[in-house]
Protein backbone atom coordinates (compact mmCIF):
# COMPACT_ATOMS: atom_id res chain seq x y z
CA UNK A 1 0.00 0.00 0.00
CA UNK A 2 1.69 3.57 -0.97
CA UNK A 3 0.66 6.91 1.22
CA UNK A 4 2.23 10.58 0.23
CA UNK A 5 4.80 11.89 2.56
CA UNK A 6 3.30 15.60 3.59
CA UNK A 7 6.30 17.69 4.30
CA UNK A 8 5.48 21.26 4.52
CA UNK A 9 7.02 21.82 1.20
CA UNK A 10 4.87 23.40 -1.33
CA UNK A 11 1.55 21.96 -2.28
CA UNK A 12 0.85 24.33 -5.55
CA UNK A 13 -2.39 21.43 -6.43
CA UNK A 14 -0.35 19.72 -8.99
CA UNK A 15 -2.07 16.69 -9.59
CA UNK A 16 1.65 14.88 -8.38
CA UNK A 17 2.99 14.14 -4.62
CA UNK A 18 6.08 15.23 -3.89
CA UNK A 19 6.89 11.91 -2.25
CA UNK A 20 5.38 8.27 -2.03
CA UNK A 21 6.36 6.17 0.35
CA UNK A 22 5.58 1.62 -0.48
CA UNK A 23 6.35 -0.43 2.38
CA UNK A 24 9.77 1.19 3.50
CA UNK A 25 10.70 2.30 0.48
CA UNK A 26 10.09 5.84 -0.11
CA UNK A 27 10.37 7.62 -3.72
CA UNK A 28 10.68 11.81 -3.96
CA UNK A 29 11.60 14.01 -7.02
CA UNK A 30 12.89 17.22 -5.63
CA UNK A 31 13.43 20.64 -7.08
CA UNK A 32 14.55 24.51 -5.86
CA UNK A 33 11.61 25.35 -4.78
CA UNK A 34 10.92 26.98 -1.81
CA UNK A 35 8.13 26.74 1.00
CA UNK A 36 6.23 29.89 -0.56
CA UNK A 37 6.35 28.20 -3.96
CA UNK A 38 8.82 30.36 -5.55
CA UNK A 39 11.53 28.22 -7.19
CA UNK A 40 15.11 29.56 -6.82
CA UNK A 41 16.87 30.82 -10.12
CA UNK A 42 20.02 31.98 -8.50
CA UNK A 43 23.22 30.18 -8.48
CA UNK A 44 23.67 26.68 -9.03
CA UNK A 45 25.30 26.34 -5.97
CA UNK A 46 21.97 28.26 -3.99
CA UNK A 47 19.63 25.70 -6.52
CA UNK A 48 21.46 22.43 -5.41
CA UNK A 49 21.62 23.69 -1.56
CA UNK A 50 17.86 23.84 -1.55
CA UNK A 51 17.10 21.06 -3.73
CA UNK A 52 18.95 18.94 -1.52
CA UNK A 53 17.30 20.61 1.79
CA UNK A 54 14.11 19.48 0.25
CA UNK A 55 15.14 15.99 0.42
CA UNK A 56 16.36 16.21 3.89
CA UNK A 57 13.03 17.57 5.11
CA UNK A 58 10.68 15.19 2.74
CA UNK A 59 12.92 11.96 4.38
CA UNK A 60 12.77 13.20 7.72
CA UNK A 61 8.82 13.71 7.12
CA UNK A 62 8.97 10.20 6.01
CA UNK A 63 10.66 9.02 9.68
CA UNK A 64 13.88 8.40 8.08
CA UNK A 65 17.15 10.63 7.86
CA UNK A 66 19.84 11.30 4.80
CA UNK A 67 21.43 7.98 5.90
CA UNK A 68 18.32 5.88 4.81
CA UNK A 69 19.10 7.23 0.99
CA UNK A 70 19.91 4.34 -1.53
CA UNK A 71 20.03 6.20 -4.58
CA UNK A 72 19.92 9.73 -5.99
CA UNK A 73 19.58 10.72 -9.58
CA UNK A 74 20.48 14.28 -10.19
CA UNK A 75 19.26 16.13 -13.75
CA UNK A 76 21.56 18.87 -14.07
CA UNK A 77 21.37 21.65 -17.65
CA UNK A 78 24.75 22.73 -17.75
CA UNK A 79 27.67 21.21 -17.00
CA UNK A 80 28.88 23.98 -15.56
CA UNK A 81 26.67 23.24 -12.50
CA UNK A 82 28.12 19.49 -11.64
CA UNK A 83 31.04 20.69 -9.18
CA UNK A 84 28.30 23.14 -7.11
CA UNK A 85 25.94 20.48 -7.06
CA UNK A 86 28.87 17.40 -5.85
CA UNK A 87 29.29 19.90 -3.19
CA UNK A 88 25.89 19.76 -1.70
CA UNK A 89 25.75 16.01 -2.41
CA UNK A 90 28.79 15.88 -0.42
CA UNK A 91 27.80 18.07 2.39
CA UNK A 92 23.70 16.47 2.83
CA UNK A 93 25.45 12.87 2.37
CA UNK A 94 28.30 10.91 4.47
CA UNK A 95 30.00 7.77 3.37
CA UNK A 96 28.49 5.30 2.54
CA UNK A 97 27.40 7.69 0.11
CA UNK A 98 23.87 6.73 -2.16
CA UNK A 99 24.82 5.08 -5.54
CA UNK A 100 24.12 8.11 -7.60
CA UNK A 101 23.96 8.86 -11.48
CA UNK A 102 24.31 12.37 -12.85
CA UNK A 103 22.81 13.40 -16.20
CA UNK A 104 22.74 16.17 -17.99
CA UNK A 105 19.89 17.87 -20.06
CA UNK A 106 18.23 19.95 -22.64
CA UNK A 107 15.90 21.58 -20.22
CA UNK A 108 13.84 21.20 -16.77
CA UNK A 109 10.04 21.65 -17.09
CA UNK A 110 10.58 23.99 -14.00
CA UNK A 111 11.48 27.55 -15.70
CA UNK A 112 14.88 28.91 -13.99
CA UNK A 113 15.93 25.13 -12.45
CA UNK A 114 19.14 23.93 -13.58
CA UNK A 115 18.68 20.91 -11.12
CA UNK A 116 16.04 18.19 -10.69
CA UNK A 117 16.83 15.09 -8.40
CA UNK A 118 15.40 11.49 -7.88
CA UNK A 119 15.74 9.51 -4.93
CA UNK A 120 14.85 6.73 -3.13
CA UNK A 121 15.43 5.33 0.36
CA UNK A 122 15.12 2.44 2.65
CA UNK A 123 12.97 3.86 5.93
CA UNK A 124 12.34 1.32 8.85
CA UNK A 125 12.35 -2.48 8.58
Amino acid sequence: MKHAVRSGLCDDGSPIEWAVQGGNTLFTAQIPIRADGSIETGSPADQAALTFGNLKITVESAGGSMDDVTQVIVYLTTKDAFEPMNRAFVAAFRAPYPNRATVIVAGLMVEGACIEITAQAHIGG
